[in-house]
């Protein structure tokens, strides 16, 4: 019994290290491919808003330990960091070069730093504000057992997700009521068994997710939920 013990948490070891290895070298990577890019980025946002260019943001990290993830602004300077903690789709709050990003997903770029220093993998569960941490209950904690992601099951199958949230009502109430939970449940049947090959399979459908070439995945219809009030809906 203790051989076979023994054998998974070397198995369970490789993988994390060959998971690890793979997060540098692949932000490592696209760091420097996409550095000409992002230099653009930087420039448009400067000459429309000014400085500065990245946003910091704590997010939960792994066994719930707070990190800042970075990102680039597509917020007005003016805006406070105790607004809403998600972005709807005509949100006040977005610049014209932060709508571009937001639609596009560019503004997620910087957090190939994180992946690089450790803070976050290419696949995993999206990490989220510390203003949800007490939705981590009731077996949703076990997420904050692995490590969050720029790329995972939730974010291909959420790519739009704004479009879920409802036209009226408390939009914070709907997303810990609905969202969050059925975001959760997708995230814990994945990674509880996941694989290399699985999360391989992830980066590329999160890849054509990004870039606009796979954008039906959500599981749940806008009207379904648009017309149907938080406290009503059963996931």
């Amino acid at each position: 019994m203790a051989a076979i013990t023994n054998s998974t948490a070397r198995g369970v070891n490789i993988n994390e290290a060959t998971r690890r290895a793979f997060d540098i070298f692949l932000a490592a990577v696209s760091l420097f491919t996409l550095l000409p890019l992002m230099a653009l980025i930087a420039i448009a946002i400067v000459l429309e808003s000014g400085r500065p260019v990245f946003f910091s943001h704590t997010r939960l990290g792994l066994y719930g330990r707070p990190f800042r993830m970075h990102k680039f602004r597509k917020f007005r300077k003016d805006c406070s960091s105790n607004g809403l903690q998600v972005t709807l789709d005509d949100d006040a709050r977005l610049t014209k070069v932060g709508r571009f990003l937001r639609s596009t997903k560019l503004d997620e770029l910087p957090q190939l730093w994180n992946i690089l220093i450790g803070d976050m993998s290419v696949i995993g569960p999206r990490p989220e504000s510390t203003g949800y941490a007490d939705c981590f209950k009731d077996g949703f904690e076990e997420i904050l057992n692995y490590k969050p992601g720029l790329l995972g099951p939730t974010q291909v199958k959420f790519r739009d997700e704004a479009a879920l949230f409802p036209a009226t009502g408390d939009i914070d109430d709907f997303y810990r009521t609905f969202l969050f939970p059925t975001k959760a449940r997708i995230d814990l049947d994945y990674y509880s068994a996941r694989s290399l090959w699985g999360d391989a399979g992830w980066l590329v459908q999160g890849v054509l997710a990004t870039i606009g070439a796979s954008r039906n995945n959500t599981p749940l219809k806008a009207s379904e939920t648009r017309n149907s009030p938080p406290a009503s809906t059963n996931v």
